[in-house]
């Protein structure tokens, strides 16, 4: 599986956040490995460095094997949760694509 991270320019420690997202997402959906060609992870802060609730957006597409693209999006205090929690949807949205697809081929 491919990952590929992008970044906001305004968003701070980029390079260690990227490695850290990879890590994270390496881990976290190592199970679906083989049935993921990409994972694309866009990371930004769309209140433009001001502090809020939520202005760190975290947009996953998965790329199934021979399938459309599954996107999730979390929005989250900082980066760190943001990724947590579109790694989370992202986790209940392949299981539920790739559940219904083993339900119907009978596994």
């Amino acid at each position: 599986m491919q990952i590929q991270i992008n970044t906001a320019n305004n968003i701070d420690g980029r390079e260690a956040l990227v490695s850290a997202v990879e890590a994270d997402v390496r881990a976290g959906l190592s199970r679906f490995g083989d049935r993921l060609t990409r994972l694309e992870v866009h990371i930004g802060d769309e209140a433009n460095g001001h502090s809020g609730p939520a202005d760190t957006r975290c947009m996953m597409e998965a790329r199934p094997q021979g399938q459309g693209p599954l996107t999730v999006t979390d929005h989250a205090a900082t980066p760190d949760k943001a990724v947590s929690g579109a790694l989370r949807k992202m986790t209940t949205a392949l299981d539920r694509e790739f559940g219904k697809q083993d339900t119907r081929r009978g596994h």
